[in-house]
């Protein structure tokens, strides 16, 4: 199992057409947890990986967790995004990260990219504050 940083952008991403903020995930967690992604390269992700989500406002901190259900693919209906991938939002560590999301200094994150790996000594942070 791999864990992935994933940087939604409130100003870019949408999640069923409203901003992507971390009020909005948690919402869709409880109420349609099943969405798909969008990925500007395909990266090695496989069914059962985590995909953690780090939002940039209000605060830089990741503040909910899917897992990943099918390995990304290209998506031939919307040529302009490069890769999609499927996922399913965790609502009970989600509501646990919204109540006590991990901030940026927690994950040590250098360069902020769209998707990265979470570095091995965030992991254990991330778990334990997603109740995982």
């Amino acid at each position: 199992m791999t864990d992935w940083i994933y940087i939604l952008d409130r100003n870019k991403d949408t999640l069923d057409g409203e901003p992507s903020g971390m009020e909005s995930i948690r919402r869709l967690a409880r109420e349609d947890p099943e969405l798909d992604f969008w990925l500007s390269r395909r990266n090695r992700m496989r069914p059962g990986d985590r995909l953690w989500f780090f939002f940039s406002h209000p605060e830089s901190a990741v503040a909910a967790v899917a897992e990943v259900d099918d390995e990304p693919c290209l998506d031939p209906d919307d040529p302009e995004l490069s890769y999609r991938v499927e996922a399913t939002l965790l609502p009970e560590a989600t509501d646990a990260l919204y109540r006590n999301p991990v901030g940026r200094e927690d994950l040590r994150l250098g360069q902020v990219r769209s998707v990265q790996k979470v570095k091995p000594e965030a992991l254990p942070v991330l778990l334990a504050r997603a109740g995982l």
